[in-house]
């Protein structure tokens, strides 16, 4: 499954702690936000060795899984290179 990746960390060593394990699932795209290509036992060990870094109180990490229907509608626009070569296009 395709999962993007986005959150809003307050603490900067939990966010660089977020950062480094976020590394070794997917591709930064932007500052706060990866896309990571997973089946579902690593998606929820992710999710996992994320949710260990995050105080739920003041911190937000949000997972949204994108069928591959919805891949080939993601569209990239200004920098950005294309992680694969099905389903985006650049304007």
């Amino acid at each position: 499954m395709h999962v993007l990746v986005s959150y809003d960390i307050v603490d900067n060593r939990n966010r660089a702690r977020v950062m480094k394990l976020l590394k070794n699932y997917g591709q930064r795209v932007q500052l706060s936000c990866y896309e990571c290509d997973l089946d579902e036992s690593r998606y929820l060990q992710m999710k996992k060795g994320v949710e260990q870094f995050i105080d739920k109180r003041v911190d937000s990490v949000r997972y949204y899984r994108l069928c591959k229907g919805c891949l080939r509608n993601v569209m990239i626009c200004g920098w950005g290179e294309i992680l694969e070569d099905e389903g985006f296009d650049i304007i």
